[in-house]
């Protein structure tokens, strides 16, 4: 007999009126056209034309006309002063052109699926046995492309949440590129990428042990400038460079609402998304908090299995993870350390549960196998729904698993609280699979879940709803674990 869940009453849909301001590239030709049509516009008419346009669109964003500024050095960069007059015009026009190369995407307006949820940084002005909470959405668009949102809420003593109004807007973030990058790690996952030997040697043998982004973009535009380089070889170079895009800060301005900030995808290897970010709160052993996610950027042809960085919620660094241990998409750490090492579960293998340990949180390797699919509705493909949960029986980890009609369900597992490697028990049936209201959407029959969080001897567990909206479940947390004992 399968344990009782209570599915709770909250519910996250798409939403079409979340919309950010995107360069929009007409592609060089047109680019240089357009621009040249604004150059010659009579001055009063471009005036109008830029005013009429930021009366119909400035209540539809914040800082819109740096935005247009951004977008009109955007298309430079893409002409240069090829146009006779570009130097001189006035500031309207700039702004006109920017608007001209700019575009509004909707970031939501397909999708709103997959969270997790972390307890906040901010604990202040709430009722005895209420907890603040932070939960991560992956938010799908046009183009089925992905990013980050946020949303915040309070749980009370009893288990209900709420959830407070999202902002008027959607920002995002300034990109700061100061990362300073180890030459031995970055070839590393060059060879684990299959770049060729001595395009990596011509790249980065001029570079230091330690170096920035733009000391490695000097370096791979000398290597370019050969005339002799193959095609092949182009793209080895484009990787390398690909590779460092990926390493990146970003920060978001302080009056922004947490709600209206969106990790929307910088870096080339995420430009067709950034899937499943898996929050947890992080532990030292000296009692200093971190929050971490693991998350699969998708360049549209493979996945670079990515970690993100941020005590604040504010301010986020970005950067690959490395390592045998540290492929495919799945990978979830646990919220501290164990034996003074990091752990992480994973599915190399896109079939079974692995755990890995490393004194690095960056690079993974040797991972064990610790699970398998065993009963009928996980026979295809198991794996974690987020970092494990600790409890005094063992780190609770809620799993997912794919059976008949690619049906996806969510399970339980507990290991060993001082040797996570061992299995202590799992549940044989699911313990939650889609109902008919939630089997249908973009993706039919799916209910998965980023992480979970245990208030008050309930276990929450948000969860998405065939790839299209999200829901909220809760289990008593001594019920499912004498459950998973006894299974």
């Amino acid at each position: 007999m399968r344990i009782t869940v209570n599915r709770l009453p909250n519910r996250f849909y798409p939403d079409f009126k979340r919309v950010i301001i995107r360069f929009h590239d007409l592609g060089e030709e047109r680019i240089r056209d357009l621009m040249s049509k604004v150059v010659e516009m009579d001055e009063v008419i471009a005036s109008q034309t830029l005013m009429q346009t930021l009366r119909e669109f400035s209540k539809r964003h914040r800082n819109l006309t740096r935005k247009f500024k951004h977008h009109y050095r955007e298309a430079l960069k893409i002409v240069g002063d090829t146009i006779p007059g570009i130097n001189e015009i006035s500031e309207d026009k700039k702004l006109l052109i920017g608007a001209y190369f700019s575009k509004e995407y909707a970031i939501s307006s397909a999708a709103f699926f997959n969270p997790s949820i972390v307890e906040s940084p901010d604990q202040t002005w709430l009722e005895e046995g209420s907890k603040r909470l932070i939960i991560s959405f992956r938010a799908t668009g046009e183009g089925h492309i992905s990013s980050i949102v946020f949303h915040t809420g309070v749980i009370d003593r009893n288990g209900n949440l709420s959830f407070e109004q999202a902002g008027n807007y959607v920002d995002e973030p300034e990109v700061v590129k100061r990362h300073i990058y180890d030459k031995a790690m970055i070839e590393t996952k060059l060879r684990e990428m299959g770049v060729k030997e001595e395009i990596v040697c011509s790249v980065m043998q001029p570079l230091k042990k330690e170096f920035i982004y733009g000391e490695l973009l000097g370096s791979a535009l000398e290597v370019l400038a050969q005339p002799s380089l193959s095609e092949e070889e182009r793209r080895a170079v484009d990787h390398i460079v690909w590779l460092a895009d990926s390493h990146y800060r970003i920060e978001f301005s302080l009056d922004t609402h947490l709600s209206e900030r969106v990790i929307f995808p910088i870096s080339y290897t995420e430009r067709r998304g950034i899937e499943d970010a898996r929050f947890v709160r992080f532990t030292d052993d000296d009692g200093k908090v971190t929050y971490y996610a693991t998350y699969s950027a998708y360049d549209g042809y493979a996945i670079l299995p990515k970690l993100i960085v941020t005590e604040d919620f504010n301010s986020f660094e970005v950067k690959p993870l490395h390592g045998r241990g540290a492929q495919n998409k799945n990978l979830a750490l646990f919220p501290r350390k164990i034996a003074g090492r990091y752990a992480m579960l994973s599915r190399i293998d896109g079939i079974n549960s692995y755990i890995g340990f490393s004194d690095n949180i960056n690079i993974w390797q040797e991972p064990v196998r610790i699970q398998e699919p065993k009963y009928p509705w996980a026979f295809i493909q198991l794996g974690n729904c987020g970092s494990p949960i600790e409890t005094p029986e063992g780190w609770l980890v809620i799993t997912h698993g794919v059976g008949p009609v690619r049906q996806y369900c969510l399970g339980a597992t507990l290991l060993d609280l001082y040797d996570p490697a061992k299995v202590i028990g799992h549940l044989k049936e699911p313990l939650l699979a889609p109902n008919e209201e939630e089997r249908e959407g973009y993706v039919p029959n799916v209910v998965y879940s980023c992480g979970s969080i245990l208030h008050n001897n309930q276990l929450i567990v948000p969860y998405g709803l065939s790839d299209t909206g999200s829901g909220f479940m809760s289990v008593d947390i001594k019920e499912l674990i004498a459950k998973i004992l006894n299974s």
